[in-house]
């Protein structure tokens, strides 16, 4: 999640999202703008940031240039970001830590093998 504090509320970028619906996912939603396109300016300048760092992954790189200028991202994993951050326009890059649940499924692909 990037978040650019440029006036009128808060902007995110919610990214690695594994589907479903979840009620404290939703409530966050709500106080993001989604944006549904990416303007040509934010590709190329997520292009020059990616280019500058010799890494990361394209979607890091657009959530940093989206979080131009002043903006923080959460993570929980920040090794790539960090480094695009380097280049960016005041990004801080913030380590969160991520629950991980555990899901009871009747589909094979997610039901453990019987013992």
């Amino acid at each position: 999640m990037a978040t650019n504090g440029t006036g009128g509320g808060s902007r995110g970028v919610l990214a690695g999202a594994r589907g479903g619906r979840d009620a404290n996912e939703n409530r966050f939603l709500k106080t993001c703008d989604i944006a549904d396109a990416v303007p040509e300016s934010l590709a190329r300048r997520a292009a020059l940031l990616r280019r500058l760092a010799r890494r990361g992954s394209a979607v890091d790189a657009l959530v940093v240039a989206f979080a131009e200028p002043g903006g923080t991202v959460l993570t929980s994993d920040p090794d790539d970001l960090e480094a695009l951050a380097a280049n960016a326009a005041d990004v801080l890059i913030e380590r969160i830590e991520v629950a991980v649940l555990a899901c009871r499924s009747r589909h094979p692909r997610w039901t453990r093998p019987a013992h």
